[in-house]
Order: structure tokens, then C-alpha cells, then sequence
């Protein structure tokens, strides 16, 4: 029998190296894409800007946290998981969603249900996958897996326009989006994530328990109120400056005619208010990635 080498594990820091490699073919793209008009190239353009940043952390959750848990495991989570969310949250918001004041918790609902959905599938015929650890890394995967794929989607809705391909939109939209990708998808999915594995029995069945319904409840909340924060930005705006309160400009999603006063509180309001629901995410998630592991080596709430 011939022996075979062992597989090389890759060098720590391969993250960063991959980080700044990305960035620079990212960059490189937009220069040729920009200079040739070459429309082609938009696919990879699009591609590189919505994948970069989500894979990063990926990788670097695995290199920090989850080389134990198996490459197979967190690809899977990020690609069979993130496609599956999003083709789940598309197709429950299509038929169950209507414009309405509740309209983005429902949005928080569905969404961090269907994640946590997609990352039992990933890992039901893996039993031994339990714990904080486990959950934190795989649920972030499926977190960014599903932010990866929405952000190609808005990426590509920007380019898109009636006049023909808007490349500074959608510039602005894949930094935009990849600037706030690690508060986003990926921070509730692995909070959620780690309540699931938690609690699964060592059979691999899974538990919904008070602490795993209330984790979601409370990423669902989290998310509604991202989404959400641009109208509540606005409401607190008209409550402090005007008089009448006109539920007209809701509909719109702007000002007319804003005042300097106005502009700068929006801005507050709105950066502000984003501010504190990543800081409640980061602390949530720090206090689970705090739990002591058991001497096997798995997390047990």
C-alpha cells in the first residue's frame, strides 16, 4: 500500500492574506470594468464584492475557532445554507408579507427562522456537533453565506437601471454592504446558532427549548430593528422638529425639504441607532463565546 503525505493545513493568518488579495482583485476589477465599459466583467465584479468579506470571516472563524469542526461542515453551512435561507426567505416574504408598521419584524421572523432551519439541515447527520462553540461558527456561517448571496442580489438590482448599468451604485452599494456585513446576518445567525447546538441532545436531536426560542425571538428583534432604523430615524426626526406629525412622509421614506437641523438629527439617529443594535449583537455574542467548555471539548449550557 502507498502512503499518502498528510494533507498541509494551512498557514495561520491565511485570513488576512486572503483579506487583502481579495481587495486588491476587487479594486483591480472596478479600474478595468470602469476604463473598458466592459459589461462581462460585471458578474465577476459582483461576485468578488459580496463574497469577500463574508468568506473572510468565515475563514477566519474557522482558523480561530473551528478547525476541529471540518472544512465539509462550515462550506456547507456557508453555500447549502446560505442559498437555502435565502431561497426560504424569499419565498415566505413573497406570500406572507404585506407593507404594514410590522412589515420588518416579520422580515426578522422569517429570516433568522429560515437560517436556523437551513443550518439544521447542514448539520442533522452530524450528532457530535453541539455546544456554544459549534453553534457560534457554524450558525455564523449560514449567517454569511446568506448575507454573501442577498448582497449579489442588491449589488446586481444597483447596476441594473432603466438607463442601463449604474457602476457607481453599484460600487457604492458592494462597500456599503460589505463594511457592515460582520453586524449583520452573520452576528444574529451565530448567536441563534450557538442557543440551537447548545441545547441538542447528544442523539443530534434538536431541542426547542424557552432559551433557544428566545435567542430567536431576540436576533429576530435585533434584526427588525436594523432594517428599520432608517423609518424610526425619521419618525424621531418629525417628533422633534415639527408640530403636526404627517404619517404621509412614512410612505415616502424621506423629508421634503429637510432643514440643516433636521439632516443632522437624522444622521444621528439613524448612525446611532445602528451603533447601539451591533453594540447589544457584539455583547450578546460575547457572552456566549465566554462559556466554559466541558473537558471534551464541547460547549454545555
Amino acid at each position: 500500500m502507498h502512503e499518502y503525505p498528510p494533507v498541509p493545513q494551512p498557514r495561520p493568518g491565511l485570513w488576512k492574506r486572503c483579506l487583502g488579495g481579495g481587495l486588491a482583485l476587487w479594486t483591480l476589477t472596478a479600474v478595468v470594468t470602469y476604463a473598458t465599459e466592459n459589461t462581462t466583467l460585471l458578474p465577476t465584479l459582483i461576485l468578488l464584492g459580496s463574497f469577500l468579506v463574508p468568506a473572510v470571516f468565515v475563514l477566519w472563524a474557522y482558523e480561530r475557532h473551528g478547525r476541529d469542526l471540518g472544512v465539509p461542515v462550515i462550506l456547507g453551512c456557508f453555500v447549502t445554507g446560505g442559498v437555502l435561507g435565502v431561497l426560504g426567505a424569499s419565498v415566505m416574504e413573497y406570500y406572507l408579507l404585506h407593507p404594514s408598521l410590522w412589515m420588518f419584524l416579520g422580515v426578522g421572523l422569517i429570516e433568522e427562522a429560515v437560517k436556523l432551519a437551513a443550518l439544521m439541515f447542514v448539520v442533522r447527520r452530524h450528532p457530535w456537533l453541539r455546544g456554544y462553540r459549534a453553534g457560534l461558527v457554524l450558525g455564523g456561517s449560514v449567517g454569511f453565506g446568506f448575507a454573501a448571496f442577498e448582497s449579489a442580489g442588491y449589488a446586481f438590482n444597483a447596476a441594473v437601471t432603466m438607463d442601463g448599468i449604474d457602476l457607481r451604485s453599484l460600487l457604492e452599494t458592494e462597500i456599503l454592504r460589505g463594511l457592515l456585513a460582520p453586524f449583520g446576518h452573520g452576528l444574529w445567525t451565530a448567536i441563534a446558532g450557538a442557543a440551537l447546538l447548545a441545547f441538542r441532545r447528544p442523539d443530534g436531536r434538536f431541542r426547542l427549548a424557552g432559551p433557544v426560542v428566545g435567542t430567536y425571538l431576540g436576533v429576530a428583534v435585533l434584526h427588525a430593528l436594523w432594517d428599520s432604523m432608517h423609518g424610526i430615524a425619521l419618525w424621531l426626526v418629525v417628533r422633534l422638529t415639527t408640530t403636526g406629525l404627517d404619517r404621509t412622509l412614512f410612505a415616502q421614506g424621506y423629508l421634503p425639504r429637510p432643514t440643516s437641523q433636521q439632516e443632522h438629527l437624522f444622521t444621528l439617529f439613524s448612525v446611532g441607532g445602528l451603533a447601539l443594535v451591533t453594540l447589544a449583537g457584539l455583547a450578546w455574542l460575547r457572552s456566549l463565546a465566554r462559556r466554559e467548555p466541558d473537558p471534551s471539548g464541547i460547549y454545555t449550557p
